[in-house]
């Protein structure tokens, strides 16, 4: 029995560096096309609020099937400032919270893997305490196929985002992410991979009736390091996965879309992109093109 359970042990030991050896993310990421995109604080604004006409003015707009990039991709850095500052939306500001992270998003696949690498300069600490004092930095993106989520083809991440769930004002701190109506069998979720810094660890997920933090087959590596002020984390990504796995395929286009946890951050305390399509060999905001 020993022999035996050993002997599976080493096999899937042998099985994941294979893995890990077939893919390879490009040897030269100055090469691969760079998108900018400015992350910005979202204070309390979540689904319910910009859907909400008599709160935000372009709840009208998303009606009529504009996106949220299309009105405001110029003006997510005065937007984070407003929120940081507690200006706007933001009942409890963080004296010295960053307002907004520039990233470059870069994207390649070689036809049976998706490499996706972000970087941003590390912005000024805040000083306030931690509150997630083992990981200083956490990133994670999520993917979204076939627009069954709602607002995910408007606004990206949003629509997982809710009032009632944790570290907004007032909800139970057991609520996690969720989707309007998830279900896995239905299509209706989130594709989630997250990375953190202090566990150099990735986690493979998604986000249906609830987050969930593994079971996904899709993620084969994450790596991630600051060189001087400077983060880059690499995301290595199967086509195909399992439960909870969006599975891509040449030629199409996936709802797409970001959040940097920066500070020692945890929940809503984050900052994000917006909606944004993902192309596989496919022009989208950000192409994956064969290399």
């Amino acid at each position: 029995m020993k022999k035996t359970l050993m002997a599976s042990a080493v096999a899937a030991v042998i099985a994941f560096g294979a893995q890990n050896a077939m893919a390879a993310a490009p040897a030269d990421w100055n090469a691969v096309t760079a998108t900018d995109v400015t992350l910005f604080y979202p204070g309390v604004s979540p689904v319910e609020w910009i859907t909400k006409g008599t709160e935000h003015g372009g709840a009208r707009a998303l009606k009529k099937g504009e996106t949220c990039v299309g009105c405001h991709s110029e003006e997510a850095t005065d937007m984070g400032v407003k929120m940081a500052g507690g200006k706007k939306l933001e009942p409890s500001p963080i004296a010295g919270k960053a307002p907004f992270i520039n990233a470059k998003v870069q994207a390649a696949n070689d036809g049976e893997n998706l490499y996706l690498r972000f970087t941003w300069k590390q912005p000024t600490a805040s000083g306030a305490a931690p509150m997630d004092a083992a990981n200083p930095v956490k990133i994670a993106y999520m993917l979204e196929g076939g627009s069954k989520v709602e607002l995910a083809e408007a606004g990206g991440c949003w629509g997982s985002c809710h009032g009632d769930a944790r570290t907004m004002p007032g909800a139970a701190d057991t609520k996690t992410k969720y989707v309007k109506d998830g279900s896995l069998a239905n299509g209706v979720y989130y594709d989630l991979n997250q990375w953190r810094s202090g566990e150099n660890k990735a986690f493979d997920g998604y986000v249906a009736t609830e987050r969930v933090m593994e079971g996904g087959q899709a993620l084969v590596d994450a790596q991630g390091q600051l060189d001087g002020d400077t983060w880059s984390v690499v995301f290595t990504r199967k086509f195909a996965g399992g439960e909870g796995d969006v599975t891509l395929a040449s030629g199409n286009l996936y709802n797409f879309g970001f959040a940097i946890h920066d500070d020692s951050a945890t929940g809503r305390f984050h900052h994000v992109s917006l909606g944004y399509t993902l192309g596989i060999d496919a022009q989208g905001d950000i192409t994956a093109a064969k290399q």
